[in-house]
């Protein structure tokens, strides 16, 4: 299995109910002999009963031949009740498992040829609901002394203990089984350790990131204390390291502390692709080199680098001025993934490697090239050091890498320890095939192991001054790869990203550095096809980078408006254009008319600031006429990519209206305006007939008062 294969934490831990352990007990243990586990006794039914027996013997489940040893029998009541005490009997088959699908058989199916005999038992206590006790018992010397160096089936079994639940007493008698290695410690095991970490946007570990997984209890700081003190060999994703050197100044003391301690870390280490990208589905594709990203420098903010290295010592100065300060040093690519005494030459891709995949690694990481292999591609050589048509391998065991990975997976102490146990006897039997020939153990890809979990793994079973560069000297074994088709799905998968990667660089132009997007885009394409995405979850995993690219693809657009009324011959039309990146971007609006009823202006640049839309305002002209007219509006980046387009926004012109607006008004201004001519007229004549009036009176008046003095005079 490749470091790729999914495994469970207690897959290889079964429990079951043993009657016939029950029936042994009753009539007292003492030399008894049982068939092997009843086929009945299902483990899921022992789940189900809520009893969990832990149980291991030995030091990880070996003995050296004339010891004795010592067994650990942990029960943990998951019932809601009170568990009664009951009587704990361990028992060995004398008849050793043959090779590794014995074992397999053993652990997963309980069941092995031969008989069981007690080793011992002791009585456990009364349990409450949610305790658990450890029963211990020794095993003399004596007992192990006519066994033959192998691997042997062990079992461990609770029987008389019940439950008591509304009157019904209910029995909770449960097995698990394990193995025993009675052997001297022989085999030469190296240990590869993967230290990858997987943001969640799928670019870099942002600065939050960092510092969770860097803290005291971060996974990443397990990592280095699991592997401190052991010869385990480290396979590091770069895209740690250049996001904590990408920090600058910025990055948190936590992450710098890691990164300072990783590089003075003694083990050997390698860097794997960056995002742990898969070679095998590049090679099988035919791309010419390995993906990686162009630069990184658009993940660089200056302010949080120094002016000046550290190693340098600026020139004094009287009293520099600001203008004077140098410029920000920035750090290139290969100072950002830079990894402190990393191996070159090595790739570790996930399985199906052929040995046309082999030349082409050759071609993409230069000749010499190492590749790490499962053993399931050499045909099940176990050899740690091969060589197939004269290119390099190492080899990982499949058998040992899974055992060795459920283990290190495994936080619980007790289960760890039959997993371990399970180990050795694989170590074992691998071992005995090639008792010359170092064996070499790739855990799987896992970031939330716990450091003690994985100290324990890989103390358990590597040989300390055995790492990479002491098994390469080790002579190559011969081998022939096994046939293996090409992966099309991946392959196809893959075709699909590096096209989706295409549109984006053009999308990318409506920015002023492209490369702010088009890397991102990058990295999470290196990141959907790591080695560490697990087959069942790849096609989920591509779908969701496919409609993050749609999505992207789709961030800078014309949202739709409704019908405009347009009542003046001339006027500027409002539309928008809306921005969804987190980066202003400056796009092109080209608006074209579908009617000669109105003519609109030239294209329009605008600036779009980020996460916001931008109001345009498009200068239009109707001509003689009415009616609705549609225009296709279409957004262009500056080198011409059509970015969203055509929309048609729909203008409802009544042009006209304003001719005979201005009519109506200018006929009532000349209304108006006559009828005060009139009106004055009329006032005026109306004035001068009343003055006229007035005048003709007081002639009559004058006349009658000349008339009358007359009268007088000729009266006197």
């Amino acid at each position: 299995m490749t470091a790729t294969t999914p495994t469970g934490l207690r897959a290889r831990v079964r429990r079951l109910t043993s009657a016939v352990a029950v029936g042994a007990l009753a009539l007292g243990i003492g030399s008894i002999a049982t068939p092997a586990l009843a086929a009945d006794g299902d483990g899921d039914d022992a789940d189900a009963a809520g009893v969990e027996l832990s149980f291991s013997i030995g030091v990880h489940g070996r003995v050296a031949p004339g010891n004795g040893a010592s067994a650990t029998v942990t029960i943990a009541n998951e019932t809601d009740a009170e568990i009664s005490a009951g009587d704990v009997v361990v028992e060995l088959n004398r008849t050793p498992l043959a090779d590794d699908a014995s074992v397999t058989t053993w652990l997963d199916d309980d069941q092995a040829p031969g008989t069981f005999s007690a080793l011992g038992s002791e009585r456990s206590a009364v349990l409450a609901a949610g305790d658990s006790e450890r029963v211990a018992l020794t095993v003399d010397p004596t007992t192990f002394a006519d066994l033959a160096p192998g691997v042997y089936p062990v079992r461990a079994s609770l029987a008389g203990a019940s439950v008591a639940s509304g009157g019904d007493v209910d029995e909770r008698d449960t097995t698990t089984g394990s193995v025993l290695v009675i052997a001297p410690t022989t085999a030469q095991v190296g240990v590869i350790v993967p230290v990858t970490a997987t943001p969640a946007d799928g670019v870099l570990l942002s600065t939050e990131e960092l510092a969770d997984l860097t803290a005291s209890d971060g996974p990443l700081t397990a990592v280095l204390d699991g592997v401190t003190g052991t010869a385990a060999v480290l396979a590091v994703d770069p895209a740690i390291p250049a996001a904590i050197r990408a920090r600058g100044t910025a990055a948190p003391d936590s992450a710098t502390e890691w990164l300072t301690r990783l590089d003075e870390l003694p083990n050997e280490r390698f860097a794997l692709q960056f995002g742990d990208a898969d070679a095998t589905v590049q090679s099988q594709a035919q791309l010419p080199a390995l993906l990686q990203p162009a630069t990184l420098s658009p993940f660089l903010t200056p302010q949080d680098f120094p002016s000046v290295r550290a190693t340098e010592t600026p020139a004094p100065t009287a009293s520099p001025s600001p203008l004077d300060q140098p410029g920000a040093v920035l750090p290139d690519d290969a100072e950002l993934t830079a990894l402190e005494g990393s191996l070159d030459g090595i790739l570790w891709p996930r399985a199906g490697v052929r040995a046309e995949d082999l030349a082409t690694f050759e071609t993409y990481v230069g000749a010499g090239t190492t590749t790490i292999v499962s053993s399931a591609t050499t045909g099940g050589t176990g050899a740690a050091h091969a060589q197939a048509a004269e290119h390099d391998l190492l080899v990982i065991d499949d058998t040992v890498s899974a055992a060795i990975s459920d283990a290190a997976d495994e936080a619980d102490d007790d289960a760890r320890q039959q997993l371990l146990a399970a180990a050795s006897a694989r170590i074992y039997l691998a071992a005995a095939d090639a008792p010359d020939a170092p064996l070499l153990v790739g855990l799987e890809r896992d970031e939330s192991r716990d450091a003690d979990a994985l100290r324990e793994a890989i103390t358990a079973v590597d040989t300390v001054g055995l790492d990479l560069t002491a098994i390469r000297a080790t002579p190559a074994s011969a081998v022939t790869l096994a046939a293996a088709e090409i992966d099309t799905a991946r392959v196809d998968a893959l075709g699909q990203l590096l096209a989706d990667e295409g549109s984006i660089a053009q999308f990318a132009t409506v920015l002023d550095d492209p490369q702010v997007l088009i890397q991102r885009e990058r990295i999470r394409l290196l990141r959907t096809i790591a080695v560490g995405v697990p087959a069942e979850e790849f096609d989920r995993t591509v779908d969701a980078r496919r409609d993050g690219t749609r999505s992207t693809l789709g961030a800078v657009s014309i949202p739709p408006s409704s019908t405009i009324q347009l009542l003046s011959a001339a006027a500027d039309l409002p539309f928008s254009v809306r921005n969804d990146l987190p980066w202003p971007v400056t796009v092109r609006l080209a608006v074209a008319s579908t009617d000669p009823r109105l003519d609109v202006a030239t294209d329009i640049d605008v600036v779009v600031p980020a996460n916001t839309s931008a109001r345009v305002k498009v200068p239009v002209t109707a001509r003689v006429g009415s009616g609705e007219v549609a225009l296709r509006l279409s957004v262009y980046s500056p080198a011409g990519v059509l970015v969203d387009g055509p929309q048609i926004a729909r203008v409802a012109v009544r042009a006209e209206w304003e001719t005979i607006g201005l009519i109506l008004f200018g006929s009532l201004a000349g209304l108006l305006i006559v009828g005060g001519v009139v009106r004055t007229v009329l006032r005026k004549r109306r004035e001068h007939a009343e003055a006229d009036a007035d005048a003709d009176a007081d002639a009559d008046a004058e006349a009658e008062a000349d008339a009358d003095t007359e009268a007088g005079v000729a009266n006197d």
